[in-house]
């Protein structure tokens, strides 16, 4: 074979990838490694949604990934260590560095403790790692200490050859004082390779008080993908200068009384607001604002006027997109002109109500969504705050680094909230900007625009792309939303709670059957028996008897609440999901305490196990989207290998 055998864009790809692989030697070696990777087991992947800002629970989850680092523990030393042992190495592995001061503390830390701790800790690392290539295990380790965990790891304190070897390096890590750090970076270790894969479906930011030490966190993750919630998009849209998302945002954190979080966690200047708030609703006892939670009388008092001043304001510009954004079809939402203050009333859908709350200073009945002066100031200084905030900005940008509106992967489609549907089942169809959408593309028109309100060079477009984002948010026929409106104003100003219901978009009912979740994977082109959905957004109430677990398997809910705002409805702490080589399961899981209290007492999340289904044969790799990439990757590198030996590619060339 020679040159001409290749047609001349394969000839040109192969030159290209002989720059990697210059010889017959470099390349059969990698053929060799790639076809035994196919053969291992497939990683543990883990789906998470609705975090809401809990970083404490949220934290707490990731390190003991769901209950899989306990199951380690006991798989590897389960037959000989007592079960409250096993306890205390399960909160050392979840906080190394917190275990080590209380354990010193109490005078635990003894070279017996070391010695046992060090050894235990090298079982438990040789099964979490032992899915893994050799490579992609020293990938994990810190440099520092890579050749002396490696040789721990690989060596074995049962190898008769090799066994005075292996006690001298704990004796040596002992005696040079270097055990603390050598625990903290197995313990590590233990975290990090326990878990292959993070998916988060949605919803990481509000309600919660943390939503920046989760994007912290997610940040340091070796895999994590994003599939955005109503709340991320709405804090993207906020990150792009929308003022709609700006005071969403804003009203939810004072409401939910994270007043430290906004100028603490992101730097916003809230101090305008809160000398606008205090003189203009200064005899105001502004009742129906008072935030949820106490941070004492004083504080909620002037959190209630700010929520309030911030509140006016989003109605004020949710009307002006109202009225500007026809083809949003939200004039529904235009409540402030139908208020009658001089009679107390306000009247929704034609029915008059009595409003809660009268005093309203800054309203022009002749010009009710017209900002005041100081108004206006106010938004122009939250949105300079939100648009030059680089933390805020550099999450933001993981957002989308990381992030889409839907993913089909390993046979898991995972999206946030619903494909919106009309009673007969059939795709609600929106005009987004004059293209006509419904179902998948509906979820591609909208990730086209959520970049575009980020990334468009174009000023009109990248306005557009911002202001449908507030859309995505609230929007009667937003995929992310699913609901037929957001009834915010009724739930402050109206007591006639019929006012406040929203109706949850036809989706989740009419998915939620054989015929409904088989249509479904059939619009995103899915024919896999085995597919399954897997939907955040909206919360599993326990309590009233619903199941996660929908159509035998195929669809499955994994919103818990993990938000405290909503245990009190789903009557747990959030769902996750697990998927490993064997079986896919759900962990629900008890409200957790503390870090404090755990490192203290060893105690865990309860979590109850749920199976979903196990597959019928252990799932390898080469069965998975990534063995699919590799087994391409393959086929490449034999048409490289064919290539060399037929002199079509010199070797040494690029």
């Amino acid at each position: 074979m020679n040159e001409s055998s290749f047609d001349e864009k394969t000839l040109k790809y192969l030159k290209m990838l002989s720059r990697t692989y210059p010889t017959t030697q470099s390349v059969s070696t990698e053929i060799i490694n790639l076809r035994a990777i196919l053969n291992l087991p497939k990683g543990t992947e883990h789906f998470i949604s609705d975090i809401h800002g809990e970083y404490e629970g949220f934290r707490h989850i990731l390190r003991n990934a769901s209950g899989s680092v306990r199951r380690k523990i006991d798989q590897a030393l389960g037959e000989y260590v007592s079960s409250a042992d096993r306890d205390t190495l399960a909160t050392l592995i979840y906080y190394p560095e917190q275990k080590l001061r209380q354990l010193r503390h109490t005078g635990c830390l003894t070279r017996e403790w070391y010695t046992i701790t060090l050894r235990q800790l090298v079982a438990v690392c040789r099964i979490t790692t032992s899915k893994y290539t050799a490579s992609k295990v020293r990938k994990m380790l810190p440099k520092d200490f890579e050749y002396i965990i490696t040789e721990l790891m690989t060596t074995g304190s049962k190898d008769f050859n090799k066994e005075q070897y292996y006690g001298q390096i704990i004796d040596s890590i002992i005696d040079i004082d270097a055990a603390d750090k050598f625990i903290i970076a197995m313990c590590h270790l233990v975290q990090d390779s326990v878990i292959d894969k993070l998916h988060v479906v949605g919803d990481i930011y509000d309600r919660g008080d943390s939503p920046h030490l989760v994007m912290d966190e997610l940040e340091q993750q070796r895999y994590v993908d994003i599939q955005w919630g109503n709340h991320d998009i709405l804090w993207m849209g906020a990150a792009a200068g929308n003022r709609g998302c700006i005071a969403n945002a804003v009203r939810i954190c004072l409401r939910y009384n994270n007043y430290d979080f906004l100028e603490s966690g992101y730097g916003i200047n809230m101090r305008p607001l809160s000398l606008f708030a205090l003189e203009t609703y200064a005899d105001d006892p502004c009742a129906c604002f008072k935030p949820k939670g106490t941070a004492g009388a004083d504080s909620d008092a002037v959190i209630a006027k700010m929520h309030k001043a911030i509140s006016i304001i989003q109605f004020k510009v949710e009307g002006q997109y109202a009225m500007t954004r026809p083809e949003y079809e939200m004039t529904d939402r235009l409540l402030l002109d139908k208020m009658d203050l001089k009679r107390g009333v306000v009247t929704v859908a034609g029915e008059e109500y009595p409003l809660l709350d009268t005093h309203f200073p800054t309203v022009d009945p002749a010009d009710p969504y017209a900002l005041t002066p100081e108004e206006q100031r106010i938004m122009e200084g939250l949105q300079a705050s939100f648009v030059n905030c680089e933390k805020l900005q550099r999450h933001i940008e993981f957002l989308y680094k990381k992030g889409s509106m839907y993913r089909y992967y390993n046979n898991c489609l995972m999206f946030h909230g619903c494909i919106p549907m009309q009673p007969d089942g059939s795709y609600t169809e929106l005009d987004v900007y004059g293209v006509r959408c419904h179902g998948k593309s509906l979820f591609d028109r909208c990730e086209e625009l959520v970049r575009q309100g980020r990334y468009s060079k174009d000023h009109e477009k990248k306005k557009r792309g911002a202001d449908f984002m507030w859309y995505l948010w609230c929007g009667s026929k937003s995929p992310v939303f699913g609901k037929d409106k957001m009834a915010t104003f009724e739930r402050y100003f109206i007591a006639d709670k019929k006012t406040h219901k929203e109706t949850s978009d036809p989706y989740f009912t009419l998915a939620y059957t054989r015929e409904g979740t088989d249509r479904l994977l059939a619009e995103f082109g899915i024919d896999d028996p085995d597919a399954v959905i897997i939907n955040g957004h909206i919360p599993v109430k326990i309590k009233k008897g619903e199941n996660p677990i929908k159509v035998e398997g195929r669809l499955v809910l994994i919103d818990g609440g993990m938000s405290k705002a909503y245990q009190s409805v789903t009557g747990i702490a959030g769902y996750t999901l697990v998927s490993n080589s064997h079986q896919m399961y759900l962990s629900e899981h008890e409200p957790f305490a503390s870090m404090e209290e755990s490192v203290r007492t060893n105690r865990d999340m309860e979590s109850q196990y749920i199976p979903v289904k196990t597959y019928p044969e252990r799932v390898k790799i080469a069965d998975t989207d990534d063995g699919r990439e590799i087994i391409s990757q393959i086929e490449d590198l034999e048409k490289l290998l064919e290539a060399y030996r037929s002199g079509a590619v010199k070797q040494g060339r690029g």
